[in-house]
Parts: C-alpha cells; structure tokens; sequence
C-alpha cells in the first residue's frame, strides 16, 4: 500500500467516524470529487472530514514534483481544491506543507542527477569520492607509494547537525556562507564538497603553505558563522590506497 493509500485511508476513516458520531455524513459527494485537481483527492478528503490536510498535502508536494509539474500549477490546485470543498483559501500550514515537500522531492533529485548541492553550490560526496580516485591513480601510474602529495582539509560545524527539516535548511545556507569563505582561500584547482549538512571537504594539495591557509580559514570563518557555531577545521592525511581512502570518507560522511 503507497503512502498516499495510507493517507486517504485515514481520512476515510474519521470521516466514517465523524458520521457515526454525529449521525451526519461528512463523505465528501462524488460530484465534488469528480472536480478536484488530480492527485488532490486525498486533501478534499480531508477537508470535508474538517480534519488538517497537512500530511495529504505534503503527499501530493511529493507526488507533483516527481511528475514534473512546477510549484505555481501546485499551489493553484491547492487553490482550487480549497475553494472548491470549503470555500476559502488554503491555510498557511497546508500550503508549508505542499511547499516544503515539493522542494525537499525536486532538489533531491536535482542532488542526484548534479555533481553540486542545489542549495550551497558544493560538489557532492560521490564527486570528491571520484576526485581523489582520479589523483591515486595518478599516483599510481606514476608509481608513487605512500604519500601522494595531497590532504583533506576538513571543515565541521556541529551545531548544524541537529534540527528538524526547516532547520536544516536553514543550515544548508550557513553552508553556502562558509563555504564562500573556503573558496576565498582555496581558489585554485581544489575541489570543495560536502561530507554531511554540517561538513565539507577540501582536497588540496600537500604545500608548504597549507598550514598558513588553514589558520587563516578559521579567522574568517569566525566572522561566516553564528556566535554560537564552534567551527572546527583540520587537515586530514590520506591513505595510499582507494579502499582506505573510500572507508575515510564514510566515516567523515558521519555527522
């Protein structure tokens, strides 16, 4: 049974139980279903129980963005559904609801199919993944051993970590601020993405003046982030082969 099954079934069923008590059927009629929206059943449903629509319509956010159709068209029928079974516009929390679905489902997808976040123009974790395999190999059919002149400089805002949704949507842009601060410093050929909402990555090369950059990443990032973030930065040595590296990954990945 899909989650949209699930939800008109609950609905369904206070309406039944609205009918039982009150003697009153609250069954939206057939002919006004006929006129909602596709896909908008759930929140008719809903609303002629007088329950909240706000799960039904963060089902149908989810639904219509995975189809394809854009916000505006969305917020329409939410309209048009609204006005339909109680005539009146849409209340705030319905429309978060389908709003904050629809982006969560379209920038999803937007994550996977794009080498960057969206949101804070970060590399993905599946890019860096693919950078430092490309410099091994490098490495190897050079035939270095051990050190292959390259680190991570990694760059962890805890406080970040937690929160609900909206929260960390919230920290998604704190991000694109610290992570505008690191391309001030690294703004060569290093790659710059993330390992988790709270942390990114650099892959720099292993200079002499790595060390200097770094201390002066953390005095502006003092300045990039809330009074209450503790920013940590430090450099991360890499390992000689894919397999340890691919293992490094994951556990810096956990928040």
């Amino acid at each position: 049974m899909s989650l949209k099954d699930m939800v008109m079934g609950l609905f369904t069923t206070k309406s039944r139980r609205s009918r039982t008590a009150s003697g009153k059927s609250t069954e939206m009629p057939e002919r006004l279903r006929k006129k909602l929206p596709a896909r908008f059943e759930a929140v008719g449903e809903a609303l002629s129980a007088g329950t909240d629509a706000h799960a039904a319509c963060a089902v149908v956010g989810r639904d219509l963005a995975r189809d394809g159709i854009d916000l505006n068209e969305a917020l329409h029928d939410l309209r048009s559904t609204f006005a339909l079974v109680t005539r009146s516009d849409p209340d705030f929390g319905s429309t978060h609801a389908l709003s904050i679905a629809w982006a969560d489902e379209t920038l999803g997808y937007l994550h996977e199919v794009s080498c960057e976040n969206p949101l804070t123009g970060l590399a993905t974790l599946a890019h860096v993944r693919g950078r430092l395999a490309e410099i091994q190999r490098g490495a190897e059919s050079r035939g270095v051993v051990g050190d292959i002149g390259y680190a991570l400089v990694v760059v962890d805002v805890p406080l970040l970590s937690a929160g609900d949704r909206e929260a960390r949507l919230g920290s998604a842009l704190v991000m694109a601020q610290v992570a505008s601060q690191v391309r001030m410093v690294f703004e060569g050929e290093e790659s710059i993405g993330e390992a988790s909402p709270s942390r990114l990555l650099v892959v720099a090369e292993r200079t002499d003046f790595l060390g200097t950059r770094v201390s002066t990443l953390r005095d502006l990032l003092i300045e990039a982030t809330p009074a209450d973030c503790v920013v940590r930065v430090w450099i991360e040595g890499l390992p000689a082969n894919a397999s340890a590296t691919s293992t490094l990954l994951d556990e810096l990945a956990r928040t």
